[in-house]
């Protein structure tokens, strides 16, 4: 049952970035230019935004925003760091809103 929620989360949350991503962008293109970082240090992570593909941009992009500077770098979706971080954020959330 957890799980199946997570999953709805999941999706709804990149339903919500899409539609967000065609509202503010405009421009028809990527946010990030090249292949992004490949590490960044947590503990200088803001907040973190996953972009999906879409008619605008060909590739899943995810900004990290740093603090205290806001900041903003391109992480590399393919790094086995990122992947590994994204995977924990997205569990901490959906573990957090089955407990509200």
């Amino acid at each position: 049952m957890k799980g199946s929620w997570a999953v709805v989360l999941c999706s709804l949350l990149l339903i919500a970035v899409e539609i967000q991503g065609h509202l503010t962008s405009g421009k028809g293109r990527c946010s990030c230019t090249g292949k992004g970082s490949d590490f960044i240090q947590r503990n200088t992570l803001g907040k973190i935004e996953v972009i999906p593909k879409s008619s605008s941009c060909d590739h899943v992009e995810i900004i990290a925003t740093m603090k205290p500077s806001g900041e903003q770098r391109c992480l590399n979706p393919n790094s086995k760091w990122v992947q590994k971080m994204v995977t924990a954020l997205i569990k901490k959330r959906s573990s957090q809103s089955t407990h509200l």
